[in-house]
């Protein structure tokens, strides 16, 4: 089997699996060249130790069945993408309406701000300009296909 062809066949078993959640949904697949395969999920109401488990059990239970590998040459980790990861679905965005992101577009502009919301084209940000009394806020929409990546900030 070429790379491709395992890799599509993890990609529809982990869509398949999520999908029976409801709430788990896939982020990202990744396989190296050395089958270490690295499979990212994020859940509507927040991701646990206990969903990746879950997931991460199913999933390698399947790949040993199906010798997707013979001789059993790969490893798994299953979990979420962190804060550092991009947003990658219109799911992601939808669950952090309300948070601070910053978005960069594809000309390289930035734009930091509360993202107040998102439809299947675009999201919309209320971004701050100054400080104080004086700051002026702007609500500003930026269409998907005008995006290069948005990351959540963390405020402390």
């Amino acid at each position: 089997m070429t790379e491709v062809t395992v890799l599509k066949n993890i990609e529809d078993f982990v869509t398949g699996i999520t999908a029976k959640s409801g709430t788990i949904f896939p982020v990202d697949i990744r396989m190296s060249p050395s089958n270490d395969i690295k499979v990212f999920i994020d859940a509507d109401d927040g991701i646990t130790i206990e969903k990746c488990s879950l997931i991460n059990k199913a999933l390698y239970k399947y790949i040993e069945e199906t010798e997707l590998f013979p001789g059993g040459n790969f490893s798994l980790e299953v979990s979420s993408p962190g804060l550092e990861e991009p947003l990658k679905s219109i799911r992601q965005y939808k669950k952090n309406i309300g948070r601070n992101v910053e978005v960069v577009t594809l000309d390289g502009a930035k734009t930091e701000g509360k993202l107040l919301n998102v439809n299947d084209h675009e999201i919309t940000i209320e971004e701050r300009i100054g400080k104080g009394k004086k700051a002026i806020v702007n609500t500003k929409n930026i269409l998907f296909n005008e995006i290069k990546h948005t990351i959540v900030l963390i405020i402390f």
